[in-house]
């Protein structure tokens, strides 16, 4: 959507401080010997008290209320009960809602407990690549370019972006034009950041994967070549200058 009165931003940040509350809350839950599940309910708690209901519940009848994925899983994992987490997961929470007819969408990956399995330097160029890419984005810069930027950061530290996942725009449903903001440089892609758009940016940084494919229960998806992936993501709107991060309660950079 484009933010055209003061109502509409007041909306999307409504929306925006839920999930980033809850995504912030459900990292700080998580704990070693739990199991997906409960960490999911934790936060369907948590959205149903702002009065919030769960975005890929409600758009696509995801069986859960948040995406939870674990170590090999790389997005859209189904919380379960059978998921235990143990030292070292690395974890990826994906919360999305819809709040008075306003949507926002956040996400983070996090190692649990210590880092034995060396997680930790994938994590930190997702958040910072996303830093990075934000710094960037203003009304007028070209979609691409930012999807350059992120495959160029990731490529420096010895990682690679996966190419069949994007960010997208957001406001009035989950997911709106301009649709498909890639990781890296689609050269055909002559479109570019309008001030005022709202935009969920996020970062899909692999250690040996380019693609994602679908597992057998419809939902979950891991890399075509194995490996990990860390993402990170915030709803922004864009302006002239720095973007608004609406969901800067999540406190994924600090």
């Amino acid at each position: 959507m484009s933010i055209k009165q003061k109502s509409e931003l007041l909306g999307m940040q409504k929306a925006s401080n839920a999930v980033a509350y809850t995504l912030k809350e459900m990292i700080k839950y998580a704990q070693i010997g739990m199991s997906t599940k409960e960490l999911d309910e934790y936060g369907a708690e948590i959205l149903s008290d702002f009065g919030a209901k769960s975005a890929p519940h409600l758009t696509y009848g995801f069986p859960g209320w948040n995406c939870i994925s674990v170590d090999n899983e790389f997005c859209h994992g189904i919380p379960s009960e059978k998921r235990i987490l143990k030292e070292g997961d690395l974890i990826n929470i994906d919360v999305s809602a819809e709040l008075e007819g306003f949507w926002a969408d956040n996400g983070a990956s996090f190692v649990l407990g210590e880092d034995v399995h060396q997680h930790q330097k994938l994590v930190d160029a997702s958040k910072e690549i996303l830093r990075k890419a934000l710094n960037h984005i203003k009304g007028g810069v070209k979609i691409a370019d930012i999807g350059y930027l992120i495959e160029t950061e990731a490529k420096k530290r010895g990682f690679k972006v996966i190419k069949n996942l994007g960010g997208h725009g957001i406001g009035r449903s989950l997911h709106e034009q301009p649709d498909e903001l890639m990781n890296y440089k689609n050269r055909f892609d002559q479109r570019r950041f309008k001030k005022n758009a709202v935009v969920a940016i996020e970062t899909f940084i692999s250690t040996s994967s380019t693609y994602t494919e679908e597992l057998n229960d419809g939902w979950t998806l891991v890399g075509n070549k194995g490996g990990y992936m860390a993402q990170h993501e915030h709803t922004i709107v864009v302006t002239d200058g720095s973007p608004i991060i609406l969901t800067e309660m999540n406190g994924i950079f600090n």
